[in-house]
């Protein structure tokens, strides 16, 4: 899979899964926008990808913010051209039992992993219409097929993911615009790193893989949804979690 000369926008690009997907579109010849909260957050998977003769820029915005969006989109076109594909990586978590769960906790973790999401596909719609081609993909989450216990407000942005993704699919399909969905398992990243010990040996255990994901595991699953070989393959969600879910 070559995406020579193509526009690829990866938000939450500044760490773990969403570092991993922006460097291995790099390796592929892309041009690569690296989102993050702030444009120094983003710099560290920028210095990756041009060091290994890639092409990138960071990029700050905060994706639950209408004209910041805009305003992101707009600069993107300007530095690379019209986007070909757009990554909807940035999330957030805010956990705990939903009797605890203040108004604010709710907003945020909606605000950043759903509205954020739907802000840039709306950004990146009306240049993708215009070329008559598109690749969008959403990161959305095993929990937001099944739900978990303390993270009422992450399953329901991950399910709202993946609702979204099926309606954008039938709404932009005859444009040559594509919109699937990768959910994730227990992948080792920053944020299940706290995760307590006897918790991963039961993920472990449960799996039939026998082990946690990789960031590389889900970049995989992205660039073949992403790439032409993924044409004829839309509204749909690839579960990426060793058969956990099974």
């Amino acid at each position: 899979m070559s995406f020579e000369g193509k526009v690829v926008i990866v938000t939450g690009a500044s760490r773990g899964i969403g570092r991993e997907i922006a460097t291995q579109f790099g390796a592929k010849g892309a041009k690569v926008a690296c989102v993050a909260t702030s444009e120094a957050g983003a710099a560290g998977t920028v210095e990756a990808i041009t060091s290994a003769g890639g092409e990138a820029k960071a990029y700050g915005c905060d994706v639950s913010d209408s004209a910041a969006v805009e305003a992101l989109f707009a600069s993107i076109s300007a530095d690379f051209g019209t986007p070909s594909v757009l990554v909807n990586n940035a999330g957030i978590t805010r956990d705990t039992l939903m009797m605890r769960m203040k108004d604010e906790d709710w907003d945020r973790v909606l605000d950043i992993n759903l509205k954020g999401a739907f802000l840039c596909i709306r950004a990146a719609t009306k240049p993708m219409m215009k070329a008559r081609y598109g690749r969008i993909v959403n990161i959305t989450s095993i929990v937001g097929q099944s739900g978990a216990a303390g993270q009422v407000n992450y399953s329901a942005s991950k399910a709202g993911l993946i609702g979204m993704t099926k309606s954008v699919a039938k709404e932009l399909g005859s444009r040559g615009i594509t919109c699937n969905a990768v959910a994730p398992g227990f992948i080792e990243t920053d944020m299940t790193h706290d995760l307590p010990a006897e918790f991963k040996e039961t993920v472990i255990k449960n799996a039939p893989a026998g082990r946690l994901g990789s960031g590389s595991d889900i970049a995989a699953a992205v660039l073949f949804l992403a790439s032409d070989d993924a044409s004829y393959i839309t509204g749909q969600t690839l579960t990426v979690d060793g058969g956990l879910t099974l």
